[in-house]
C-alpha cells in the first residue's frame, strides 16, 4: 500500500472526526457488547481508536493493524498523549480516558497479503478508516468472507466516494478531476483499486453475506479556515491528474495555484458504512 506520513495524517484527522456520520456510530454502539473486542485495518496513527473508542463502552481491547512500523511507533505515542493516563503493560498500551479502561496492541502485518490474518482471536468489531477506496473489490470480498467467517460486526469511515465540490469554480476543474480518478484506480498495493466504487462494493459484498448494511455521507467542509489541509489537498489532486498525462503540467500547476489563494473552499464526499451479521 502507498504510504502516508504521520503528519498528514495529523493534519486530515479533524477533518476525519468532524465528517462522520453520528446517528451511524450511535448505531454501531448498539450492535456492539461490552466488553469489546477490535481490529482496526491500516490504522495508521490510531485516528480511528480516537474517534469511536468514546462512544463504545468502557473496556475495550483494540489491535491496530498496519503494515509501517513507523505508524504504529506513532500510533503509540499519539494514544499515550490522548489519554488521560497510559500505562505500559508487556506489549500492551493501556488508556485510561473518560471513565473506560482501553487495552491497545499494535501489529506489523502485510494486509494485502492475506486480511484474514489479521482477525485472530475472532474480534468483535473489525473496523476501519479511509482504507478501502484504495483497495480492488477481489480484497473487498475478501474482507468480508474474513469478517462473516467469524460473524464480526463491520464498520469503517471517509471512504471516498468521488464526489468534490471546489470554490470558486475553475475552468480545469472537470478535468483535473477526471484525471485524479483515473489515476485513483491504479494499484496501491492491495489490486486495482475501486475508488469510488469502493463503498458499493462494500455494500455488497456483506449483503452476500447475510449482513444487514446502511450506508451515511460523511463529506469533509472545508473552508478558507481550513488552509493548511487544502494546500496539500490540492497539491496532490495536481499531481496525481499530471502523472496521468491527462492533463498537461502546466494546466495542472495553474489550477493548484489557484486553490491556493484566499477565498477557497472544498467539499470532499466520502460515505461511511456499517454491517451486522444475522442476527
Amino acid at each position: 500500500m502507498s504510504g502516508f506520513s504521520p503528519d498528514w495524517l495529523a493534519l486530515r484527522e479533524p477533518a476525519d472526526h468532524a465528517a462522520r456520520d453520528a446517528d451511524l456510530v450511535a448505531a454501531l454502539a448498539r450492535a456492539l457488547p461490552s466488553p469489546l473486542r477490535v481490529v482496526d485495518l491500516g490504522c495508521g496513527t490510531g485516528s480511528n481508536l480516537r474517534a469511536l473508542a468514546p462512544h463504545l463502552g468502557l473496556r475495550q481491547d483494540w489491535v491496530l493493524v498496519d503494515h509501517d512500523p513507523t505508524l504504529l511507533a506513532a500510533a503509540r505515542s499519539r494514544l499515550a498523549a490522548w489519554a488521560e493516563r497510559a500505562e505500559e503493560a508487556g506489549d500492551d498500551l493501556i488508556l485510561h480516558r473518560g471513565g473506560a479502561r482501553i487495552a491497545v496492541r499494535c501489529r506489523a502485518l502485510d494486509l494485502a497479503a492475506d486480511p484474514a490474518a489479521a482477525l485472530a482471536g475472532g474480534p468483535d468489531l473489525v473496523t476501519a478508516a479511509a482504507l478501502f477506496d484504495l483497495a480492488s473489490e477481489a480484497w473487498i470480498a475478501a474482507v468480508a468472507r474474513a469478517v462473516a467467517g467469524i460473524g464480526a460486526v463491520f464498520y469503517t469511515a471517509l471512504t471516498y466516494d468521488g464526489q468534490e465540490r471546489w470554490t470558486p469554480p475553475h475552468p480545469s476543474d472537470a478535468a483535473i478531476h477526471a484525471a485524479f480518478l483515473a489515476h485513483q484506480a491504479g494499484d496501491k498495493g492491495f489490486g486495482p483499486a475501486a475508488g469510488p466504487g469502493a463503498t458499493d462494493a462494500l455494500a455488497k459484498a456483506f449483503r452476500g453475506h447475510g449482513y444487514a448494511v446502511e450506508t451515511a455521507a460523511s463529506p469533509w467542509r472545508l473552508g478558507p479556515d481550513e488552509a493548511a489541509l487544502l494546500h496539500p489537498l490540492a497539491e496532490g489532486a495536481a499531481r496525481a491528474a499530471a502523472e496521468t498525462g491527462r492533463v498537461a503540467a502546466a494546466e495542472a500547476a495553474s489550477w493548484q495555484a489557484a486553490r491556493r489563494r484566499p477565498g477557497t473552499g472544498a467539499v470532499i464526499g466520502h460515505r461511511d458504512l456499517l454491517a451486522v451479521p444475522p442476527g
